[in-house]
């Protein structure tokens, strides 16, 4: 495969790169280069992270090795988002989470944060680079991933340690949402300084949550998203509501999904529907798919049918291996069910 169309594989779906440059002679100097994507296990495992960890497939099409960090001690750190006492079990829970959300060709590499952050090297490296920072920068850096209205401590050595996860899990990329943007900028003006490479930092798009427009999809509100195992009939009821106004293309979730979800993985959609409504569809191209939903040509009724049946398919694993592992969800509260 030519560099050219690697560089367009890995650059499909993102909203930008630091820098497109640095990636094209990366791709031309390194055959089997290597990208983490980190997730910091904080409530339940939603679709929401999809548009992210869905990039993995692009990745690996185009010959890039790719390592899933559940960065455990982040989510301690981030305003004590996860309680110190629950951090195995959230871990774990993530992981379990992960390993079966798609129907992956071979398991990700999965690493947990706390297998090298307490590591003697890299605490030494986190002390060095907190020399160099000052408090207004790291808040800065971080300003768009922790919240930081009376910061504590821990939300201004989390950006530091985001920024180190780059040199100790060995990669040449980082692939992060969109929210991250402070955060990435930080790692390539800040890793140099204590000697260590910058790295290509992709950042992928944000999903807006089921409600659309103007309500974020968030764990803590529940009709905004939908977990990875929830039930075939949980799917269907809230894909039925979600917000999606015929020939609308902005903000509309019901597409957004189709997009960063159902084509990276299935790399096509087929829509059932009755003769006397146009017969079936089958689109290799979410291009295709999109130009006849905003010319009017699919409804949005067939195109949430269509997503319904993907999803339940795509999440078939994850939702048996929890209905297996019932406990698991009940030993980390209602929230998780």
């Amino acid at each position: 495969m030519k560099d050219i169309d690697r560089f367009e594989i890995i650059k499909k779906n993102t909203v930008e790169i630091f820098t497109e440059e640095d990636l094209k002679e990366l791709l031309k100097n390194k055959k089997n280069p290597k990208a983490y994507w980190g997730v910091a296990p904080t409530g339940p495992m939603h679709i929401g992270y999809l548009a992210s960890l869905s990039k993995i497939f692009d990745m690996e099409k185009a010959g890039v090795h790719t390592k899933i960090m559940v960065a455990d001690i982040h989510s301690a750190l981030d305003d004590l988002k996860t309680p110190w006492e629950e951090i195995e079990k959230r871990r774990n829970y993530y992981k379990l989470c992960i390993q079966h959300a798609f129907p992956w060709k071979k398991k990700p590499e999965i690493i947990f944060g706390s297998d090298f952050q307490f590591k003697r090297k890299y605490y030494a490296d986190l002390l060095r680079l907190s020399t160099l920072t000052t408090i207004n920068r790291a808040k800065r850096a971080a300003s768009t991933v922790v919240r930081l209205k009376q910061p504590k401590v821990s939300e201004v050595i989390y950006p530091l340690m985001q920024t180190l996860d780059e040199e100790y899990l060995d990669v040449d990329i980082q692939i992060a949402g969109e929210d991250h943007r402070q955060l990435l900028a930080f790692a390539r003006e800040y890793l140099p300084k204590i000697g260590y490479k910058s790295r290509v930092e992709i950042m992928t798009p944000l999903v807006v949550g089921l409600k659309g427009p103007g309500v974020k999809m968030s764990a803590s509100i529940p009709e905004t998203n939908i977990k990875l195992y929830e039930s075939e009939e949980s799917i269907k009821e809230k894909i039925k509501k979600t917000y999606c106004p015929e020939g609308v293309v902005k903000d509309n979730p019901v597409l957004q999904l189709c997009k960063y979800v159902v084509f990276p993985i299935k790399n096509n959609m087929q829509i059932e529907r009755d003769k006397k409504f146009g017969g079936d569809m089958k689109f290799e191209f979410y291009r295709d798919l999109e130009r006849n939903f905003k010319n009017k040509e699919l409804h949005p009724l067939d195109l949430k049918n269509a997503l319904t049946e993907n999803l339940i398919d795509i999440f078939s694993n994850v939702r048996k291996c929890f209905e297996d592992n019932k406990e698991t969800l009940k030993e980390l509260g209602d929230e998780f069910f």
